[in-house]
């Protein structure tokens, strides 16, 4: 579903944002490589939005991230290493009509990739409570916390959930329980 100007309130009664960037193409496995047609982070996005009552939006990359597992990982160092913003194609043109935003994410070494950091950057969260959700192949939650309370100030940033990627298709149990935790899910 598309985020729009009218959220409609959720189960919870909150007008509910579900914001992710996902990446598909080669991806870490148990030590290895596999080809994913789908990225971990949008299969848990998808599970979220069939949860919560909420407007998804899906973050793009204005110069989208390779396919090639290790040249998104070196584009992603150099990133982080530079502070970058990288633009992102489709911005919201608000979040106001928003109480809660849940920010997914991969972690991508122990941060969510800097792309976030532009969106949480582009809107006023003061008021708004942030629910970070990211896939992981080893770092679970990162530096996420600590990023998002530095880019989103005035914002109640909630405990977030970690998933490993290879286990995002089991995820639903843990899923379930945190959303219900965080108020969104009865």
């Amino acid at each position: 579903m598309p985020a729009t100007e009218t959220a409609t309130p959720g189960q919870s009664g909150q007008r509910v944002l579900l914001a992710y960037f996902s990446r598909a193409g080669e991806n870490y496995y148990y030590g290895g490589r596999t080809n994913l047609e789908v990225g971990n982070t949008e299969v848990l996005a998808g599970m979220i939005s069939a949860l919560v009552p909420c407007d998804v939006h899906r973050i793009e990359a204005a110069d989208p991230y390779p396919d090639s597992y290790d040249a998104t990982v070196a584009r992603n160092v150099r990133e982080q290493n530079q502070n970058a913003r990288p633009a992102i194609s489709n911005p919201l043109p608000s979040i106001d009509q928003y109480d809660a935003i849940i920010l997914a994410s991969g972690i991508w070494n122990v941060r969510a990739p800097m792309i976030m950091t532009t969106f949480t950057e582009s809107y006023d969260f003061t008021g708004k409570t942030v629910l970070p959700v990211a896939t992981h192949a080893m770092s679970g939650m990162g530096n996420t916390m600590r990023d998002y309370t530095e880019s989103c100030p005035g914002a109640q940033i909630r405990q977030g959930l970690a998933v490993k990627g290879e286990e995002v298709q089991e995820a639903g149990p843990n899923l379930q329980s945190w959303l219900q935790r965080s108020g969104l899910f009865q």
